[in-house]
């Protein structure tokens, strides 16, 4: 029987996928220059379909990269000279943070306990940041900031860069790409494919500020600095061989979510998180770890279990083939993460509720 993955990722594959690498491959464009004009096509073509998905103006870069993780430090190189602030509230937003460290920045941040959220109207930005790191969903503790939190605080910040990680939320945040800088995704979550592709949106002031940096002797990296990356992106190439199939698969991933329409994704996706968490506020076997309703993530549900975790993540896929993600790090034992992202429907999800009451 197959089984349906609800982890946070990787996670359950979006149901075309499969069709897609096939036909791919039957198109052998894993031997296919990057030079090519067929390859060029097809960048064009991913890069249109975000575009269209994700509201994303035609003056913004779309670049591809290995990961998100590799785009934190991207990013940081190439708009930070000396100073940024993030805010932290779980474990990936920490490693953002980190990574401005281990980069040699001088890295403000303003920390929240493992399952709270951000409010525009409690955060004070140091002065002389550059850019400001912001998570729209945090995977570790199922976290979200709206993305009206995250247009004010850029609106009250216009001379500083706002980045926002995406990576488990994307497509369903609905941001505006005029008002903030930056953002970025991975494709194993919410666009429901194999790992081994980062997204990355830019604007042209980032450009600029790299290019800047540049000029006056700063380190912003090298084949995926941000003017390297641009500049062949302008000729829909990219700087090396890049993974030829995940961004032909990608395109039409985008292309099938966008024949379904965004808006009907984004009310599906509240849906199945709605009779997740009414499920869990009438349970005896789980309650919600996240307690603002407003900072309860949409996409990663994070549930605290009254018995060893591992036990219920056991008994409900020998039973039924439904795969749960375990808690994050220190609370592995303790939480159940359950991923609900477009490649899941309502049916599966009911069918684990279902599975989760018999427990």
């Amino acid at each position: 029987m197959r089984k349906t993955y609800f982890t946070p990722g990787p996670a359950e594959l979006y149901p075309s996928v499969e069709k897609h690498y096939q036909d791919a491959f039957n198109l052998q464009l894993g031997s296919i220059s990057h030079r090519s004009a067929q390859f060029r096509k097809i960048y064009q073509h991913t890069a249109e379909q975000l575009r269209t998905l994700l509201n994303i103006p035609e003056s913004h870069g779309i670049f591809f990269t290995g990961s998100a993780t590799e785009i934190w430090e991207r990013v940081i190189q190439n708009t930070v000279e000396h100073e940024s602030f993030h805010l932290v509230n779980g474990s990936f937003s920490k490693k953002f943070y980190d990574f401005s460290n281990e980069l040699h920045k001088f890295a403000h941040k303003m920390e929240k306990p493992f399952g709270e959220g951000f409010d525009y109207a409690e955060i004070t930005v140091p002065e002389y940041s550059e850019l400001i790191c912001t998570t729209a969903n945090e995977t570790a503790s199922g976290v979200q900031m709206r993305p009206a939190e995250i247009h004010k605080l850029k609106r009250s910040n216009k001379d500083k860069f706002v980045v926002v990680d995406m990576v488990s939320s994307a497509p369903y945040p609905d941001f505006d790409f005029n008002t903030i800088d930056s953002a970025l995704f991975s494709v194993q979550k919410s666009f429901g494919m194999p790992a081994g592709l980062g997204v990355w949106i830019a604007n042209p002031k980032m450009l600029e500020k790299s290019l800047r940096m540049k000029t006056h002797e700063a380190t912003i990296g090298t084949y995926h600095s941000l003017p390297t990356l641009w500049k062949n992106f302008e000729k829909y190439e990219t700087p090396e061989t890049p993974n030829v199939l995940a961004i032909y698969v990608l395109g039409k991933v985008a292309e099938d979510m966008n024949k379904t329409g965004i808006e009907t994704i984004r009310k599906e996706t509240e849906k199945k998180a709605k009779l997740l968490y009414d499920f869990a506020e009438k349970s005896s076997l789980v309650d919600i770890f996240v307690k603002n309703p407003d900072h309860r993530s949409q996409t990663v549900v994070v549930l605290n279990t009254h018995k060893p975790a591992s036990e219920i993540i056991e008994t409900v896929k020998n039973a039924s083939d439904l795969v749960i993600g375990s808690g994050y790090g220190d609370f592995k034992a303790s939480q159940i993460r359950i991923a609900n992202f477009p490649a899941v429907n309502i049916e599966q999800v009911e069918a684990l509720i279902a599975e989760m009451k018999k427990i």
